[in-house]
């Protein structure tokens, strides 16, 4: 356990008292570590770069509505500075048109703000294991609903089809999926060995031309 590496952490908040907070709940965890912590995104740029000259956060809890830089544009700026970073949105927000914007801009994750510490961490874990992208489920179950009716663009050049057309059984194994399900879960559920889960998730990142549920989002989010 002691060999393990430090997971180094930003917080990204307006408010004060929920900075702290998120700082305490998180120090308790061993192995880790706050960087810093910034009021807005112009605030984060700048200690960023007084970071990145020595060690870049593992993950960044980015809030989305605050004054000066609001978090989705510190996304995009950030991940275009600093690829080798996680951005986990952490806000009260549920709204599409905040969730999805976030996505576009790059953002890895998306919890609520009401989630306990615990989902938190376990967000965190994932995101660095390249475990999938975390959601809180009403999120999730939001984004899979856009992407289930997802057109892409008919005037595109050259001439690309006009669905998907995943079957019946992969929007089923997808919804599952982005509902944050192992594949081993998921085959219990559907009856099937989690090979066929594998083969199902497979075709599914072949038609979607994508290798990840973040991406897989993206792909309608891309083209609205």
């Amino acid at each position: 356990m002691k060999n393990r590496r430090m997971t180094y952490i930003a917080i990204v908040d307006d408010k004060k008292v929920l900075r702290n907070t998120l700082k305490e709940k998180l120090s308790v965890f061993e192995n880790y570590e706050v960087l810093f912590t910034a009021e807005n995104g112009k605030d984060f740029l700048e200690k960023m770069t007084e970071a990145h000259k020595a060690i870049d956060p593992d993950v960044i809890l980015m809030d989305i509505d605050m004054p000066v830089m609001n978090g989705i544009e510190a996304v995009e700026k950030g991940k275009e500075r600093y690829p080798n970073s996680k951005f986990l949105m952490l806000t009260i927000f549920d709204e599409d048109d905040k969730i999805f914007n976030a996505i576009k801009a790059g953002a890895d994750g998306y919890l609520l703000k009401d989630e306990p510490v615990e989902k938190i961490k376990e967000a965190i874990s994932n995101l660095l294991n390249d475990e999938g992208a975390p959601m809180s489920p009403s999120i999730a179950r939001r984004a899979l609903k856009l992407l289930m009716n997802a057109k892409v663009d008919t005037n595109a050049s050259p001439p690309v089809q006009t669905d998907y057309h995943l079957t019946e059984r992969e929007k089923e194994v997808l919804t599952l999926l982005v509902e944050g399900l192992e594949y081993k879960e998921i085959g219990n559920k559907l009856d099937v060995s989690p090979n066929t889960i594998r083969n199902h998730i497979s075709n599914i990142y072949k038609k979607l031309h994508v290798t990840s549920k973040t991406q897989a989002i993206r792909v309608f989010l891309n083209n609205q």
